[in-house]
């Protein structure tokens, strides 16, 4: 155990605190600039089992804030270089790596597994589906996001309210790091504060890291507690292999964004919502975008004339 010896010292973790960790199971959701610093830092606390969940593959500009990765990686899953990378630094923790999007299909029973959820996704869409399957299943979530300077992170979950308590309405722009850039320390610090948030969940420290809301801004990091914020409703996101041949299915992207449809029988309306054919009486809407922003967006305009069920579908790149 000499390995952890510096922070088994602390009266807060001891030889329980770290059989607590070597026990543990964390559910990593993201291998980029966010994932990569929470990794390296639970991984190196020994955590027992962590499953890192990450579809995509490594490009040059992903190394400037991601220095886990080389350049003789670029081409390589990155969830499977994570893990390797993982397994050298310390051979104890075993890291599972799935290549594959996170989606509301297979969010539940991953979230089920894990006794704690870091959510590193650099995806709307992502963030909410682990809010509403942790909610549902008790699991504490520790959310994050950046860009450009800024960022926050979260303990949602677990017996404090959800992303959606805060964030009930979408955001005002669907800018991702890819589009709006971000830079690289910020990203770290605030995965490594993912990892101290979820090491102290774990551990059962006071003041508990779940309720409490931490933004950084220009360098300056404020926080607040959040304990006490009512949960929001609104519309839920479904996977592709959940649409039924009954739905409604509105493609919200104009055709030179996407030249294949949601589903063969969907309707492209790219300025649906406000206006547009309704539902038939107890038909289900799907609303389909790219990000889930303009499905939000138009879900909520949608609302405004029609009560029935209205669902979300963030197709990603999908052509």
């Amino acid at each position: 155990m000499s390995r952890y010896a510096r922070q088994m010292i602390l009266p807060e973790v001891g030889a329980d605190g770290q059989h607590r960790l070597a026990s543990a199971h964390v559910l990593i959701t993201g291998a980029g600039g966010l994932g990569v610093p929470a990794l390296q830092y639970l991984v190196a606390a020994g955590i027992g089992r962590i499953t890192l969940v990450d579809p995509d593959r490594i490009e040059e500009t992903n190394l400037h804030r991601q220095p886990i990765y080389r350049l003789e990686d670029i081409g390589q899953p990155k969830a499977e270089a994570a893990a390797g990378f993982a397994a050298r630094l310390n051979p104890s923790v075993e890291v599972h790596a799935l290549v594959e999007t996170l989606t509301p299909a297979n969010a539940p029973e991953l979230v089920a597994k894990a006794d704690i959820v870091l959510d590193c996704a650099d995806s709307y869409a992502a963030s909410y589906t682990l809010s509403d399957a942790c909610l549902v299943a008790g699991k504490p979530l520790i959310s994050a996001s950046a860009l450009g300077l800024s960022g926050y992170v979260g303990g949602f979950c677990g017996g404090a309210p959800s992303l959606r308590a805060l964030f009930p309405d979408p955001p005002d722009s669907g800018q991702t790091c890819a589009s709006a850039g971000v830079l690289g320390p910020v990203v770290g610090i605030l995965g490594c504060l993912q990892a101290q948030m979820a090491l102290a969940a774990l551990l059962g420290l006071a003041p508990s890291p779940l309720g409490q809301f931490t933004r950084l801004e220009q360098g300056r990091l404020t926080q607040f507690r959040f304990d006490g914020a009512p949960e929001a409703d609104g519309p839920r996101f479904i996977a592709r292999d959940q649409i039924h041949d009954s739905d409604l299915v509105i493609d919200l992207r104009p055709e030179d964004e996407a030249p294949r449809k949601a589903t063969p029988q969907a309707l492209r309306l790219p300025g649906y919502g406000p206006a547009g054919p309704l539902p038939e009486p107890g038909q289900r809407v799907v609303l389909a975008c790219r990000s889930g922003l303009r499905s939000w967006r138009a879900a909520d305009e949608l609302s405004r004339r029609w009560n029935g069920e209205i669902t979300l579908l963030a197709l990603g790149e999908d052509l």
